[in-house]
């Protein structure tokens, strides 16, 4: 913690009530101020116990003064008995899912939800989940991946570069492109994202800055994929501006790194702390908007967002400059985020955990599997779906029947038959680990109308 010498009794001397106030006092100080003379922090806590509601917003302070104007105990929250609204769509959904967002529904803060048809059980919300709570953000709803998002860039190259040069698009990916923990680039790219003062607001985002800067334009593990395809355009459209037919694109996804996955982990944790639930619903536990952790987190997890957005820029960057050829249109969603958006005349936050926007005229993405395509969808803004589509195909398998379902041959034979070629990937990754896009797709035709596709062509995934 630094060689700050601050105590307990320090903080009560200066006239703090003992209570919670005295901890979160304590642990604030030491963690914002540890290099600081000790007669220097005594003053800033005599500032704040004078005036407390002077510092109820500000982001180093404002859990001192909370704690300070609250003298409210941390109770047990209760599920109500019955469920807020909610949509199904799609029918090759599992008990399970549809049990987690049941659970969700039940939510004293819940107004409605929804399952897209890609939808299976995961922590807290299931992939696939939609719902939207009043004036709260909760962690797990979101995800471990905040910002996790589709980018689509359709380049003026002719699309018969794929098979002319394939070798030169293999050699971009494999040189250009980097996933994992460990691997990252050699040089870093200068990012306005940086120069935020947001990094320098909240502790947590502080100390995971240079890690930020270090995986700039890396991909994560797992099913995050960076790939050279063919987009056919089949409905003009004046946001994408193409006329119909075949162009060369680059699609990637990824989300915010190890800087998302520590704001999710810190935040969860903190959460059910603050938020204690019955057993079942442990994971629903949320931050409330109007408290100092509720704000501090929104402001972490938005810049957690533009974070991930900025890392897809520069992996689109890295290969367009190697590569060559022009961005004619660029298609891009996040699919792992909160929003603040207007349903039924009410200001309500949209958790969306796998889950694409799909508001009135909005732009998406929606992948396949590595040999399966990939659709560029128009949103319909459907209330029954809170304005949301997949954000994929969903899986049919776990992770953990796809190591004993699917050998390395059973996946070669399929690359070979759909012309795939495949940089990495596991079985868990497996082609046939996934359910029918197109069933998917049929499942939400109420949800978004079909632009285009992207057939994966050269794929690259961690090892």
């Amino acid at each position: 913690m630094g060689n700050l010498k601050l105590k307990g009794k320090n903080i009560l001397k200066i006239g703090y009530p003992n209570n919670q106030s005295v901890n979160i006092a304590l642990e604030v100080m030491k963690r914002n101020f540890a290099t600081k003379n000790i007669h220097h922090v005594k003053s800033l806590l005599k500032e704040i116990l004078q005036n407390p509601e002077q510092f109820e917003k500000d982001l180093t302070f404002g859990q001192i003064a909370e704690a300070l104007l609250s003298s409210k105990k941390t109770e047990k929250r209760m599920l109500n008995t019955n469920r807020a609204t909610f949509n199904i769509f799609g029918n090759n959904i599992s008990d399970e899912a549809k049990n987690q967002l049941y659970t969700a529904l039940k939510l004293p803060i819940s107004t409605q939800g929804a399952l897209m048809p890609d939808a299976h059980s995961g922590y807290g919300l299931p992939i696939g989940g939609v719902l939207a709570v009043e004036n709260a953000v909760i962690p797990y709803g979101v995800g471990m991946d905040i910002g996790c998002r589709m980018s689509l860039s359709i380049l003026d190259t002719p699309v018969s570069y794929l098979d002319g040069a394939k070798d030169k698009y293999e050699k971009a990916l494999a040189e250009h492109t980097k996933f994992g923990m460990y691997e990252t680039h050699k040089s870093h790219v200068e990012h306005e994202i940086f120069d935020r003062d947001t990094f320098d607001m909240i502790p947590i985002l502080r100390r995971l800055k240079g890690k930020a800067i270090k995986q700039m334009g890396t991909s994560g593990g797992g099913n995050h994929f960076v790939e050279f395809g063919e987009v056919e355009i089949t409905e003009e459209d004046e946001q994408i501006g193409l006329p119909k037919g075949k162009y060369l694109g680059i699609l990637s996804h990824s989300g915010s790194r190890g800087l998302g996955a520590e704001i999710a982990q810190y935040y969860s944790r903190v959460a059910v702390e603050q938020c204690p639930l019955p057993k079942e619903a442990q994971n629903f536990a949320w931050l409330d908007l109007s408290t100092h952790l509720g704000l501090e987190y929104w402001t972490a997890m938005n810049l957690a967002g533009d974070y991930a957005s900025a890392c897809h820029d520069d992996i689109h960057r890295r290969l367009v400059k190697v590569v060559g050829g022009r961005v004619k249109a660029r298609i891009e969603n996040h699919h792992n985020f909160a929003w603040k958006e207007i349903h039924n005349g009410k200001e309500v936050i949209v958790h969306r955990k796998g889950a694409t926007p799909a508001n009135e005229n909005e732009l998406g993405m929606i992948p396949g599997s590595m040999t399966a395509k990939g659709f560029i969808v128009r949103g319909k803004g459907n209330p029954d779906s809170l304005n949301s589509a997949s954000h994929g195909a969903g899986r049919a398998h776990s992770r953990g029947e796809c190591r004993s379902l699917f050998t390395q041959n059973d996946i070669k034979k399929e690359l070979k038959l759909k012309n795939v070629i495949l940089m990495g990937g596991n079985a868990e990754e497996a082609p046939m680990a996934y359910k029918d896009i197109n069933e998917v797709m049929n499942a939400q035709s109420e949800l978004v109308d079909i632009l285009g596709t992207f057939q994966p062509r050269i794929v690259r995934m961690d090892k």
